[in-house]
């Protein structure tokens, strides 16, 4: 009976937490739109005219990265930086200055906002460890706490790139927006209460299958939200290009962000990166079926679109190690990779008649 009452405790507490995540997600949302709404956009059009000055003197010069200042009526530039390049052929076109538009104002709204993700990161890790212990297993039986995991580790592996120096604070609007989402519907549609698992799942291999699959599902959604944001600049580069002029909204967001060519090769390499441990994912769970049901390959459909999207993610791969294939080709590729795993996630457990269907909905 106490064991029973603490248990319950405990998952009020990760409910509480939960809720409060989701609370201080959407004020660190209103803070990224802040940031992008404050930054000076005139600074904006300031640099974008400089840059197009520079380019326009120089035919085949290395890219350069560089920033305008306002002075005496003229645009005064600050000491280049150089700019990585993607696949050969890409246009030279450099990094914009960032959502905050290099404003301080822009800029203070963007700190607080990756400050309240760090918070809300460690409230909802807070939440996922209270269902674990709740339950006293790993907190991955069912949609519900796959969901919570899920948004946990993206939060997490956004701000662990942060951590680590890397230019992605771009990223923080749409993952804010996408983990807002992905606990609404968690909390409202997939809300499970706490109980033990089903037979096939009580294994120690679910500590090692799951977690890799959330792992690999979350680096996935960062590059799958890469390739979107590069066939969004890549487009806008090439109505640049050629003469056209996008209306003062697209120029203030599009100026700000990372150019094509760095979406391109940020995206392959995330993608690149986690690939390998996604194979190793469909081995583990191919080990564990071996175990459970005494078959290591049965043609179940959550078997069926695991390999789908390790084929659909193998055939990126090699597009872009293909002369011709590099960019927007491969980048189509990319995206339906990830819509292969977001089937195989939702579909799979939702609508399909499946051994592994454990959504717990009802």
């Amino acid at each position: 009976m106490i064991i029973a009452a603490a248990n319950e405790d405990l998952a009020n507490i990760s409910n509480t937490l939960v809720y409060s995540a989701m609370a201080v997600y959407t004020l660190a949302f209103l803070a990224h739109i802040a940031e992008w709404v404050l930054g000076s956009r005139s600074k904006v059009g300031r640099t974008a005219a400089a840059l197009t000055a520079t380019a326009s003197t120089r035919t085949g010069a290395p890219a350069v990265q560089v920033r305008g200042k306002q002075g005496a009526g003229t645009a005064v530039l600050d000491k280049p930086e150089i700019v990585t390049r993607g696949a050969a052929g890409a246009r030279d076109v450099p990094d914009g200055p960032g959502a905050a538009a290099g404003d301080e104002k822009g800029d203070l709204y963007g700190r607080i906002a990756v400050s309240l993700t760090t918070l809300a990161f460690l409230l909802e890790a807070g939440g996922v460890v209270a269902r674990a212990l709740s339950v006293q297993r790993a907190p991955w039986g069912n949609m519900y706490e796959f969901s919570l995991t899920f948004s946990t580790v993206a939060a997490g592996a956004y701000l662990a790139f942060l951590l680590a120096g890397k230019n992605v604070r771009w990223l923080g609007l749409p993952l804010v927006t996408t983990v807002l989402l992905d606990l609404g519907l968690a909390t409202t549609w997939l809300y499970t209460e706490s109980d033990q698992l089903v037979p096939a799942l009580d294994s120690y291999w679910l500590w090692i299958h799951v977690s890799t699959a959330i792992f690999c599902g979350a680096v996935f959604y960062i590059g799958a939200v890469t390739t979107l944001l590069y066939l969004l600049r890549d487009n806008y580069e090439a109505k640049v290009a050629g003469g056209g002029k996008p209306s003062a909204f697209t120029r203030s967001v599009m100026e700000r962000l990372p150019s094509a060519a760095t979406f391109d090769k940020f995206a392959y390499r995330v993608n690149a990166a986690v690939f390998p441990l996604w194979t190793f994912t469909i081995i583990a769970g191919a080990i564990w079926a071996g175990d459970a049901w005494g078959r290591y390959w049965g043609w179940d459909a959550k078997e069926v679109w695991s390999f789908i999207t390790w084929v659909a993610y193998a055939a990126y791969l090699h597009a872009r190690a293909t002369v011709g294939w590099k960019g927007r080709k491969a980048s189509y590729i990319a995206l339906i990779a990830f819509a292969c795993w977001l089937f195989n996630y939702y579909g799979v457990n939702l609508f399909v008649n499946s051994l592994h269907s454990y959504a717990g909905v009802e």
